[in-house]
């Protein structure tokens, strides 16, 4: 990697659908350059995929939250994670060092179901202890 793939990278994380073009000309370079360097990146796996970001208040998400959770024992890891993952409105985990050992963000329709998600996840086996952040605003996404 290069300042010329930094800048790439740049571009497509302010609109992953830019054409090639549109890249050349922002960084002076060919078109098929840009294109064989994109190219280059997703067969290393440093361009894992293209997605889109979500007005999530738009989608009637309008309660987010952020929750540390601790497990008792590293034996729940397993069971934990799993349920983490089939939890729709769970849209990211972080595994932690520190006081806690995951970070979670949860979308959720209103505090009722916010309500729900924190009993569900606080009653899973192993979970010790949460802290739960409800989100005002986002501020940078």
């Amino acid at each position: 990697m290069d300042s010329m793939d930094y800048k790439i990278l740049e571009c497509l994380k302010v609109n992953s659908r830019i054409k090639a073009s549109a890249i050349s000309k922002e960084i002076h370079l060919s078109v098929s350059a840009v294109i064989e360097r994109i190219h280059k990146m997703e067969e290393n796996g440093i361009i894992k995929n293209y997605t889109i970001v979500l007005d999530e208040g738009k989608m009637g998400n309008d309660t987010s939250a952020l929750m540390e959770v601790s497990l008792d024992h590293p034996k729940f890891h397993e069971s934990f994670t799993k349920a983490i993952k089939e939890n729709k409105n769970i849209v990211f985990c972080y595994y932690l060092t520190g006081d806690f050992d995951f970070m979670l963000k949860i979308l959720c329709k209103s505090s009722e179901e916010l309500e729900k998600v924190h009993n569900q996840i606080k009653s899973l086996d192993g979970v010790s202890r949460t802290k739960t952040y409800y989100v005002l605003k986002d501020i940078k996404n």
